[in-house]
């Protein structure tokens, strides 16, 4: 308040001034703190940059090391991988001295390849020769002594016949003699058994003997000979098998020599390319190594022919991701895994699979006559498993293309089904008969069922076209040869109506399987496919159980 005199009354002012005194301490100290939050923050934010410089120098450092540890591991790849395609080569100089090699025959202006049999094949038909003669030889002597036996026999008969006409005439003197026995005179035949029969026995026994013992010895000779030809047929088989095995390393060694990505890329960053694994079509595999997950995979490079029409291109492409989309969902431990997918150059991309080590089911035919029932069955049960996964997934797949050279095997020698470029996705709106096929004439036709050849109207499929599939890969692993159409071209199937006249399988005598087998084939062969069970049905056969009743 104010005094008369307009001023503030004593009390009043000396309140105020202490008000503004404790204001000003307080502006004192919040600037204080002010200048010290700053001095602080300051120091925050130079310990900040600090820990950021050091960090980002631990990021470079951390990159450089891994760039280092990459570099080091992508050399010690390729150093390995180098060695492993120089013993490849000298290896198949080695064999190619005993198995044989490729050579070039000119006839006029036109050349072509012939193979040259090598020292190995040339030393056992050298040793079958040598047998053959000397069973000839033997059978000679066979002939020979079968001669002079019945010759001997001849002989022998003869002289029988004079020795009875001796004693006719000797019984009859004695009787006109009267010294006749009456037993003698009534049975003539009995005075043959009272001579003496000790003359001559042992000489003729001997004689015998002396025939039969060459005759037995030259029977166990040709017994020997026989085993001996079967080794040498043996070696044949053998022999045979490795040249097959030389020519398809020779034609792999002569694709990787011819391959651009034979200089051991790092593709997309990440993928160290390694050695060739097989040529295909359009594309080539090769064993890679990935840099980031650190682990082995199988680059399948997908080249497109530069003289293609751009039409032709877009249409590969967009059924090779049509593939990709349908395989790179699928988790199973029977179905090889799809990793990546991506371009390398406008005429080329990769898709990144799973490694398998192992050989596929198709190198495993051919290089064993025939898989034990007990083999074949797990091969089969594992591939059912992967079909069944394949046929519980909310939309359904068709594998459509089950062959041997599509069921590979990893290193424990678990199988896996791969490559899903001919699979059809079953729409939820199929009804019970299947769905339309669209792409009647595609695939391998010894493992396809009659329906897929049907031509009168659109074939209608479903997950029975995989059971009939398993059932002529049973029977090829069992007896090593295909139920319908086995000597026959895919042209000649096809033209002979090979498979649509396949109404029932038969089984050869050898090798024996069980019943139970051959009841599971006749199912998955079954003609109508009405009458043949799906996938889910044929999982559930107690053939494939292992379960302990």
């Amino acid at each position: 308040d104010l005094g008369p005199d307009g001023q503030l009354r004593n009390g009043e002012g000396s309140r105020h001034d202490d008000d503004v005194s404790s204001l000003r301490a307080k502006i004192t100290v919040l600037e204080e703190e002010l200048c010290k939050s700053r001095q602080d923050s300051s120091e925050h934010q130079n310990l900040i940059r600090k820990l950021e410089n050091e960090l980002k120098d631990l990021k470079d450092q951390e990159q450089q090391v891994k760039q280092k540890t990459t570099k080091v591991i992508s050399d010690l790849l390729i150093s390995v991988s180098k060695s492993e395609r120089q013993e490849a080569r000298t290896k198949v100089k080695h064999d190619s001295l005993r198995l044989g090699s490729v050579g070039v025959l000119r006839t006029g202006t036109i050349i072509a390849e012939t193979w040259e049999d090598g020292q190995m094949l040339k030393d056992l038909n050298a040793q079958l020769k040598q047998l053959l003669e000397t069973k000839e030889v033997i059978e000679r002597q066979r002939k020979l002594l079968k001669k002079r036996q019945n010759g001997g026999m001849f002989k022998q008969l003869l002289e029988t016949k004079e020795v009875i006409e001796r004693q006719r005439k000797l019984l009859k003197k004695r009787q006109n003699g009267g010294i006749a026995n009456c037993n003698y005179v009534k049975h003539p035949w009995l005075f043959h058994l009272a001579v003496d029969k000790s003359d001559g026995t042992d000489s003729e026994s001997g004689a015998q003997e002396e025939d039969i013992i060459p005759d037995e010895i030259y029977k166990s000779r040709l017994a020997s000979i026989k085993r001996e030809e079967e080794v040498v047929m043996r070696e044949r088989e053998r022999y045979e098998l490795e040249k097959g095995q030389l020519i398809k390393e020779m034609k792999r060694i002569r694709d990787e020599d011819g391959s651009r990505f034979n200089h051991f890329p790092v593709l997309n960053c990440r993928y160290a390319l390694l050695n060739l694994l097989g040529k295909g079509g359009f594309s080539e595999v090769y064993k890679a190594y990935d840099l980031v997950n650190h682990r082995y995979v199988a680059c399948k490079l997908h080249g497109l022919n530069a003289q293609w029409s751009e039409e032709k291109k877009q249409s590969y492409i967009r059924h090779a991701m049509r593939e990709y989309d349908i395989h790179k969902d699928l988790v199973h431990h029977h179905i090889v895994r799809l990793w990546d997918i991506f371009r390398i150059d406008l005429d080329t991309f990769c898709t990144v699979l799973e490694y398998c080590s192992g050989k596929d089911l198709d190198a495993v035919l051919k290089a064993t006559p025939n898989l034990p029932e007990k083999e074949a069955k797990i091969v089969i049960v594992q591939i059912v498993r992967g079909l069944v996964y394949l046929n519980k997934r909310s939309q359904k797949i068709i594998h459509y293309d089950l062959k041997p050279g599509n069921v590979l095997f990893d290193e424990f020698g678990v199988a896996k089904v791969t490559d899903f470029g001919l699979s059809k996705i079953v729409e939820d709106n199929a009804g019970s008969q299947g769905m339309e096929l669209t792409s009647q004439g595609a695939g391998t036709y010894w493992y396809l069922p009659p329906e897929c050849f049907e031509l009168s109207k659109t074939p209608m499929i479903s997950s029975k076209v995989d059971v009939w599939s398993v059932g002529v890969l049973f029977y090829q692993m069992l007896f090593k040869k295909r139920p319908f159409g086995h000597d026959q071209s895919q042209e000649r199937i096809l033209r002979e109506d090979t498979i649509i006249k396949a109404k029932k399988v038969e089984f050869p005598a050898k090798p024996a399987i069980s019943n139970e087998a051959k009841d599971l084939i006749r199912r998955c062969l079954t003609y109508s496919q009405a009458d043949r069970p799906d996938v889910l049905t044929l999982a559930q056969d107690p053939y494939l159980s292992y379960t302990k009743k």
